[in-house]
């Protein structure tokens, strides 16, 4: 697993910016998820403070991952594209505190009172970005499903037939 561990008080206090890409095959949580372990997702995290005076690090992954269709059973390129804005709490304890009071349901809030992977909550950001049911928008085969609805599937009446020859 990469690390790429900071201070997010300070990365915050600095406004501090960093970007860069990591392969698919480098974040092990993603790579079970995928149909190979090729490609790379880009990323950008950047740190500021709110207006209330808490730390705020906005983090943007983008890229392309070979996912399983569900529908078809082909592997197929799932566009990535998202974003999540995460709020640093002093402590593990203050965490539900400062979510009632930011009382916004599009902003996580994680303690940080220890050092970041940033790693880490990429791949958090990414796993969260994938759908729970992946599939094509038009699948452009169904052999592979079709095979598998008619595998050993007998008509219910064929089987009634050769019960009654057997009599």
């Amino acid at each position: 697993m990469l690390s790429l561990v900071i201070d997010g008080f300070e990365f915050c206090r600095q406004k501090e910016n960093r970007a860069g890409r990591f392969a698919v095959s480098d974040l092990p949580r993603l790579a079970e998820e995928t149909a190979d372990r090729s490609g790379d997702i880009g990323w950008n995290a950047e740190g500021s403070v709110l207006a209330s005076g808490h730390p705020r690090i906005k983090l943007s992954v983008s890229g392309a991952i070979g996912l399983i269709c569900q529908r078809c059973l082909t592997s197929y390129e799932f566009r990535l594209d998202s974003g999540s804005t995460i709020v640093l709490a002093r402590s593990e304890e203050g965490v539900d505190e400062l979510e009632s009071f930011l009382d916004d349901d599009s902003i996580d809030v994680i303690a940080g009172d220890t050092p970041i992977n940033l790693a880490e909550l990429i791949e958090d950001e990414i796993l969260l970005a994938l759908p729970v049911s992946p599939k094509h928008e038009q699948c452009p085969s169904t052999q592979a499903l079709d095979k598998l609805k008619n595998a050993g599937k007998r008509s219910p009446f064929a089987v009634l037939k050769d019960l009654k020859r057997e009599k």
